[in-house]
């Protein structure tokens, strides 16, 4: 018996956010609001949606002996993961400077620190923790050999999940145990290395493109469309739920914790990726990301509320298709 349901392998950030009326031009500055600091990074982002969803979560991942690290720690205790594979020194804890506009959308700049010091002899000690977890999650704000040593080190029968961001060109190791890939537009383009639009406007070609390399399914995140699934067998649309977003940061990586959550529960992967839309829409309906990630309850809610006409003052979400971190 697995003793975890979701291994989270990944970074630990502390997010220092500003909300601004419009993101500066080159050689421009605005002013901003104050300045918050939050738990983040798409690693501990993702251990705590699960946990926070029901899911037996550990994390894998490094942080600094500082304020920031122990800021994380306390987070991930706090929502119940299993915090004892987070590791500590070597580097300061790493930092993601993010902006909020109006709408709810953000952009961010990461500087890594020790996010980038979690290496493959780590993952190797770890082999304990790979090999009592049903499904594993990547992403790839840590080195890619780490990534690929993780792929290496899983139990027989685990399953393994990638949401290839910040996007590079994937090695066959890799992209071979993906199940599944998870990308949005952008990330698609970069690791198919060619333009998405070559192949048209059909989502279902990006994932027949996506396939081909070798991952045994993908999803594709679609925003206010919803996102596709397919595995080579079936391909299906997963419509979008529609909400007044706030703020989308954190939003895709709780996306990622349900939809791998769900899969290890047992469920079709349209089947989890209904769920994890539902997850997603939710996160965005509060500011910050780790603190806006929703218990089973409140996503039980935003399923019966879905039910009901939008009121007018809605809009369908693009949470899927950020796939930020926070």
């Amino acid at each position: 018996m697995n003793d975890y349901d979701l291994l989270v392998v990944g970074s630990a950030n502390a997010d220092l956010v500003i909300g601004v009326e419009r993101r500066p031009g080159p050689g421009e500055t605005v002013l901003g609001s104050d300045l918050s600091v939050h738990p983040g990074g798409k690693g501990a982002n993702q251990a705590v949606a699960a946990a926070r969803l029901g899911a037996r979560t550990a994390l894998l991942a490094r942080v600094g002996d500082d304020a920031h690290g122990r800021l994380l720690l306390d987070s991930q205790r706090s929502a119940g993961v299993d915090a004892a594979g987070v590791l500590s020194g070597g580097a300061p804890t790493g930092v993601a400077l993010i902006t909020v506009d109006p709408s709810g959308d953000n952009s961010i700049v990461v500087s890594p620190g020790a996010n980038a010091r979690l290496s493959p002899a780590d993952i190797r000690d770890a082999s304990d923790l790979l090999r009592a977890s049903r499904v594993v999650s990547a992403q790839l704000e840590i080195p890619l050999e780490t990534v690929g040593e993780v792929v290496a080190g899983m139990a027989p029968g685990s399953r393994f999940v990638l949401n290839p961001s910040p996007p590079v060109p994937l090695p066959a190791g890799i992209l071979a145990a993906c199940d599944p890939l998870i990308v949005n537009e952008h990330e698609a383009r970069v690791v198919l290395g060619a333009s998405v639009g070559d192949g048209g406007d059909d989502p279902a070609e990006w994932a027949r493109a996506l396939l081909a390399l070798g991952p045994r399914s993908v999803v594709i995140t679609l925003g206010a469309r919803g996102a596709l699934v397919a595995d080579g067998r079936t391909t299906t649309l997963v419509p979008s739920v529609r909400v007044r977003a706030v703020d989308t940061t954190g939003a895709g990586d709780a996306f990622t914790a349900a939809l791998a959550w769900r899969l290890g529960a047992g469920e079709s992967l349209a089947g989890a990726a209904a769920y994890a839309v539902r997850v997603g829409a939710a996160a965005v309906t509060k500011e910050g990301a780790q603190v806006s990630f929703p218990t089973a309850a409140e996503v039980a809610s935003l399923t019966a509320a879905a039910a009901e006409p939008p009121a007018r003052s809605e809009r369908s979400v693009r949470t899927p298709e950020r796939g930020v971190s926070g």
